[in-house]
């Protein structure tokens, strides 16, 4: 492990760049509400809590006497019902406009000592994020735009965190969905964030058009159906200017796909995550004004989502075997291999890595991501143990 040096906040500047006293700033480092990132990354400050009106997951930029503020991701909130959700959210708009909602992880992107860096939810600096970004994105764009940070979805096979074959990528590949202003976090409007991601040839999520409020849910349904059908997640409906707060809509494939995940790891997932999902289904059963046949196909596949890998997970380790998720990483650097690999230790991951494998100019590497909760959990009720 390579030692890099101390790097201390600025309390003064720090606390002038973003409004308030030093002796305020002093409190939320004393009180780990801003907290340094890792190894080389010490001048880059994440907010582990919110404050000061600033998100979990923000991260606060010193670089010699200067300082930026990378806002984190928006919280978009999801509509139950499409039809009076719209109407509520978007009353005082005429037309809304409808781009896929991925499912991969997201990261936001900058320029950061001549090279990307690529800041997760929590605001730390993933090194296989990075070196994915640092291959894929035009650089040109963000020494031209230096005030400009890109918001995008990760998505692949090779996904440390969600890995889907969904797409028909081979690897990994980011995609756009946003693009907003240091500082203020304001997005550009959707058609000029578009027309300049697709200047420097950044790959977007899809767009699928621009619809008159009153014709949005029957649309959006249809839209709905058919990336259900796919696997796929769901669709983010938005303001064009993007004055108005979005808000996400998904199929119900993907509440699904979402829960077998979750059963499997039972005693990892949490219960808003696995019963927030069911809800949805309930609503959108009902706004779908569906039949008993297709309502009795929703019950069989939201029961079987829910029980069949959970019982996989029981079997597995009543025959001696242990739950666990299986990931893949492709890498051009073979640094980066053991970057990450410190880099989960230090998230607290229990992770074996295998040995890379060369393919093509890449390595590859396997991870098995023990379960340990759930399979502690399930050998005790094969014990004898009783649930508490």
């Amino acid at each position: 492990m390579e030692n890099y040096p101390q790097t201390e906040l600025d309390i003064e500047n720090a606390a002038s760049f973003l409004g308030i006293s030093a002796q305020r700033m002093q409190e939320l480092m004393e009180r780990r509400v801003l907290v340094p990132n890792w190894n080389e990354y010490q001048h880059l400050f994440r907010f582990e809590h919110k404050a000061l009106h600033i998100d979990i997951g923000s991260v606060l930029v010193q670089k010699n006497d200067d300082f930026s503020l990378i806002l984190g991701f928006p919280k978009i909130k999801r509509a139950m019902l499409l039809g009076p959700a719209i109407k509520f959210n978007f009353c005082d708009i005429k037309r809304v406009a409808v781009e896929e909602k991925m499912n991969g992880y997201n990261v936001r992107v900058i320029l950061l000592d001549g090279k990307l860096a690529a800041l997760t939810r929590s605001g730390h600096v993933c090194p296989y994020s990075s070196e994915k970004a640092n291959d894929l994105l035009d650089h040109s764009f963000f020494t031209e735009n230096p005030q400009l940070v890109v918001y995008g979805e990760m998505v692949g096979p090779d996904n440390p965190y969600v890995p889907k074959e969904i797409y028909g990528i081979e690897s990994l590949e980011l995609f756009v969905f946003d693009i907003r202003h240091k500082d203020t976090g304001l997005p550009l409007p959707l058609y000029e964030r578009r027309e300049l991601a697709e200047k420097y040839g950044f790959r977007q999520v899809r767009l699928f058009g621009e619809f008159d409020i009153q014709e949005a849910p029957s649309m959006i349904t249809d839209i709905i159906r058919e990336i259900g059908r796919k696997g796929h997640e769901g669709v983010v409906i938005k303001d064009p200017k993007m004055v108005l707060q979005p808000m996400k809509y998904t199929a119900s494939q993907s509440n699904c796909s979402d829960l077998q995940h979750a059963m499997k790891v039972y005693n990892e997932s949490g219960r808003d995550f696995i019963f927030s999902r069911i809800v949805r289904e309930g609503f959108q059963s009902v706004e779908w004004d569906e039949s008993e046949k297709d309502f009795r196909k929703r019950c069989l596949q939201l029961g079987e989502s829910i029980l069949r890998p959970m019982k996989e997970s029981i079997i597995k380790v009543r025959d001696g075997g242990r739950v666990a998720e299986e990931f893949t990483i492709r890498v051009k650097d073979r640094a980066t291999i053991s970057k990450f690999e410190e880099y989960m230790r230090r998230l607290g991951m229990d992770i074996v890595f295998s040995e890379p494998k060369t393919v093509g100019n890449e390595y590859l590497v396997h991870m098995t991501k023990v379960n340990k909760s759930t399979s502690d959990k399930t050998l005790a009720m094969w014990e004898g143990q009783l649930w508490s």
